[in-house]
């Protein structure tokens, strides 16, 4: 497979991911966001969507640790196998970023707010574009 083609299949499965980062949340309130009332969990659920953000970070780390064993392997018989070390480590960090968006969907439920929903959802867009393969690899 040419380098162009696997960086081809990764902005894809990036975006599939933002999709299913986002529309449970999008879904659930169109669906169930009209008329909640605000509960008693919904700044523990927003204080836990905000903590799970850290969950990404030693996730980074490993897909920083790939990008450089990527680049290293470029035009050498390792390339293929570096690809998908690539792809296997940033679908790992694709999860971790997208539980901000996922504990809002489940705080929503508790009748979270539309400040802190959009909140935990851009976190996950955030630190869902910080998983795209740079422009130098490949």
């Amino acid at each position: 497979m040419k380098r162009s083609e696997v960086r081809r299949r990764l902005a894809l499965e990036w975006w599939r991911q933002l999709a299913v980062a986002l529309l449970p949340l999008f879904v659930l309130n169109l669906l169930f966001g009209e008329g909640q009332q605000t509960g008693l969990l919904t700044m523990p659920l927003f204080i836990a969507g905000l903590a799970s953000m850290f969950v990404s970070l030693p996730l980074f780390s490993g897909y920083k640790r790939a990008l450089v064993a990527t680049e290293k392997a470029l035009d050498t018989p390792a390339e293929h196998d570096a690809w998908l070390v690539l792809a296997r480590v940033r679908r790992l960090g694709f999860l971790g970023a997208s539980l901000p968006a996922w504990m809002a969907a489940v705080a929503l439920f508790a009748g979270l707010e539309a400040i802190p929903l959009v909140l935990l959802a851009i976190s996950s867009i955030v630190m869902l574009y910080l998983y795209r393969i740079p422009r130098q690899l490949g």
